[in-house]
């Protein structure tokens, strides 16, 4: 199964898609979908979704993980980041790939087995999952994270 896993942003979207086979993870691609503050936010939301929709095409993914909306201090920030979401969400729909939304507790407890694990933590786990020396950017390791999430969750659904 191919998935592929989105950690939304306005400025900084992460994705990676991720394979398992005989429950061996495997990254495909990972990276980042990023802007500086000064391109206008419609702009930033629009890029965000182009470049989702060239990915689902080129990988053809089965599945997407995105993280789900968590409650912030800053309404502003939360509605920015809910645009970002909205964009990777429409692309999903228009590539026809399936949506699978977790929390970022779910994530954490998945990929580390804690629910308040430190990002540090959610990184090593996702480096060794995957069998990377590195990951660039904490955003691509949520994403990452995200579809490992995923990929453990269906094969406990298919054994119930």
């Amino acid at each position: 199964m191919l998935v592929l896993g989105v950690d939304p942003g306005s400025i900084t979207t992460g994705y990676g898609i991720v394979s398992k086979k005989n429950n061996l993870f495997t990254c495909i691609t990972s990276g980042a979908i990023e802007s500086t503050g000064n391109v206008p936010f419609y702009d930033r939301i629009f890029k965000i979704f182009e470049k989702m929709v060239e990915l689902m095409e080129q990988y053809r993914p089965d599945e997407m993980a995105i993280e789900d909306v968590f409650f912030a201090k800053n309404v502003k920030s939360s509605l920015k980041l809910g645009h970002a979401r909205g964009a990777a969400l429409i692309a999903a729909v228009k590539c026809n790939v399936k949506i699978y939304e977790y929390t970022p507790l779910e994530i954490k407890q998945s990929v580390v087995g804690y629910g308040r694990a430190t990002k540090e933590q959610v990184s090593s786990m996702v480096r060794m999952i995957l069998k990377l020396p590195s990951i660039k950017r904490a955003d691509t390791t949520d994403a990452l994270a995200a579809a490992i999430c995923h990929l453990n969750w269906t094969r406990y659904e298919k054994k119930i």
